[in-house]
């Protein structure tokens, strides 16, 4: 190899910068003697660590997972006290491969192993000028990769840009995850800011609380779940009750311990149809009307499916004299009641307004156009924030899935050439996808998602899970991520499940997670080129999720009477 062939690990057989040699191999894992004391007091967990290659312009990539110190009392002196041999081992897992050079590229980093050490192979420590070289290096791959997506600098190497593989972070799931106060919505933030820039950008955000309200600028579109007192307008999203599948409607409306719990079941959804049904004739969708089912998005009045099951309620029939009540007849009073006081509640406005508008048979056209449509089509943005923050928390499950499932549904039947990618960023993801459901309504909203997180990608949809507790979330939906971004975790369950999801080849490196420094995350997985601890970017437009700060607040003189105005806010479900 010439001297321009060279890359970044020229070490000497001899030099000052071998630490050790490889003392045994088992796949990936290996263990090194160390034989430069010096060398050695400078090493840390998880740092990286080059090792000789029996292929020439080859060099191996290992992670530092443990560092030990075994002393042994190897024999006696003359005055019959203990000498004691000491032997320094490193415990390190293979990470990848470096070439000096491939094709015309140079400095290649590979997450292969073309190769595994040979016993005695020579170790060094990646420090000082290589170190920025070799990050340097990863990063402008990143770059070269046409896709990059920024995130932060390697905590390794400050001066090195982090990057991800854009398409890989999306096609194959990804988790977000870091205790209150760690940087997560920072995280997701810088994320969103960078999709946003992009032509033809297509992401939607599930905020939970309202905190990413903040986010306004070119690529952002903010809409909001109707509250009490919305009309119809833009910017106000309404999810009509029938959007619902039959199962959602179900899970929602039907109390499964009542003994006719089957024959309402039953009553309303034959009443359904005939609404649909009724609806379909009136507008002349004879081609419709040949193959809907109850599932079928067509909308249709809740007065009416009332009516038909008040009938049914209260029916007699022949042919005996005196008549006899119908087979229905009060069976359906307590399914009536609870299905009335659902239509009647203020807070549910968003679900159960019956206004022209909403009833509109293009009315769901509205809805996909504005969170499918991309940048620059039809002025729609390509970052689309849905604020969640005033739908009462019984039911937020279900009514987060059904925005995702209807999108879902619709981009199924989008024909396959002119399907357009879309990712879900699901905040505070514990809250819908949990791991224990508790009612029918969270079985239902699960179920949806853990379809898309199964399916998703054959149709152009990626997850990017977000949570401050991974314990609570499902376990299906995770296990379907193949990238990680983990912040501080100080939570031993948490910590747990992050650890079970992280490549077992990556040994101790999850053992960081309740050190981590604020705005400090591992990154891992398909859309990372080396597994990395990685200082984020903080984002130009931040988050309403600042961590309240306490004793500050307490010290500041407060005048204001806010308690009565949250009263009638309270009594008017509406802010």
């Amino acid at each position: 190899m010439t001297e321009n062939e060279k890359g970044i690990f020229d070490f000497e057989e001899n030099s000052s910068d071998k630490i050790g040699v490889v003392e045994s191999v088992d796949t990936a894992n290996i263990i090194i003697k160390i034989k430069n004391e010096e060398k050695l007091k400078k090493m840390q967990v998880n740092h990286l660590i080059v090792i000789q290659s029996s292929k020439i312009g080859q060099h191996l990539i290992a992670l530092v997972t443990k560092i030990m110190r075994n002393s042994s009392i190897e024999s006696v002196d003359e005055e019959n006290k203990p000498i004691y041999n000491i032997v320094n081992v490193v415990k390190a897992t293979l990470i990848g491969t470096h070439l000096d050079k491939s094709g015309t590229k140079k400095n290649v980093f590979k997450r292969t192993l073309e190769t595994v050490p040979e016993i005695d192979a020579g170790c060094y420590m990646l420090d000082e000028d290589r170190l920025t070289s070799f990050m340097k290096a990863i990063s402008q791959m990143a770059v070269d990769e046409k896709n990059p997506l920024s995130i932060g600098h390697y905590a390794l190497d400050e001066k090195a840009e982090a990057w991800l593989d854009g398409n890989k972070f999306f096609q194959r799931h990804a988790v977000i995850v870091g205790s209150t106060g760690s940087g997560k919505s920072w995280t997701t933030a810088k994320l969103l800011e960078q999709v946003a820039k992009l032509p033809s950008a297509n992401a939607i955000l599930f905020d939970i609380h309202g905190e990413y309200e903040p986010l306004k600028s070119d690529g952002f579109q903010h809409v909001k779940i109707a509250g009490p007192n919305d009309d119809v307008k833009d910017g106000i999203f309404f999810l009509p009750y029938w959007l619902l599948t039959y199962e959602e409607m179900i899970s929602m409306m039907l109390d499964r311990s009542d003994n006719n719990a089957p024959n309402q079941a039953m009553a309303f959804s034959n009443a359904v149809v005939e609404q649909k049904r009724k609806q379909l004739e009136g507008l002349g969708k004879i081609d419709v009307l040949a193959n809907f089912t109850i599932d079928s998005p067509v909308p249709y009045k809740l007065i009416g499916v009332l009516n038909s099951l008040k009938a049914k309620d209260i029916e007699r029939v022949p042919p005996e004299k005196p008549t006899r009540d119908g087979p229905l007849a009060k069976k359906l009073t307590r399914f009536i009641q609870r299905l009335e006081a659902k239509k009647n509640d203020k807070r549910l406005n968003f679900l159960f307004n019956e206004s022209d508008d909403v009833l509109k048979y293009d009315y769901i056209d509205n809805i996909a156009k504005t969170l499918l449509l991309s940048n620059n089509l039809q002025d729609k943005k390509g970052v689309k924030i849905i604020n969640f923050s005033e739908v009462p928390s019984d039911i937020l499950p279900l009514m987060v899935s059904l925005v995702a499932r209807v999108i879902f549904s619709i981009q199924q039947w989008i024909p396959k050439e002119d399907r357009h990618p879309l990712a879900f960023f699901c905040d505070e993801a514990h809250l819908y996808l949990p791991e224990k459901t508790r009612s029918s309504v969270e079985e239902a909203g699960l179920e949806n998602f853990e379809r898309i997180a199964k399916e998703g990608r054959k149709y152009g949809i990626g997850l990017v899970v977000i949570s401050q507790r991974p314990a609570e979330v499902n376990r299906t939906i995770l296990s379907q991520s193949n990238n990680f971004i983990a912040m501080r975790l100080t939570n031993a369950e948490d910590q747990s499940v992050i650890k079970r999801l992280l490549p077992d080849s990556l040994g101790n490196f999850s053992e960081l997670l309740p050190i981590l420094d604020v705005g400090e995350a591992l990154v891992v997985g398909d859309a990372s080129l080396l597994p990395s601890r990685i200082k984020i970017s903080k984002p130009t437009l931040e988050p309403n999720s600042a961590t309240v700060d306490f004793w500050d607040e307490w010290q500041k003189s407060k005048n204001k009477d806010v308690v009565s105005e949250a009263i009638e806010a309270l009594r008017r479900q509406s802010k």
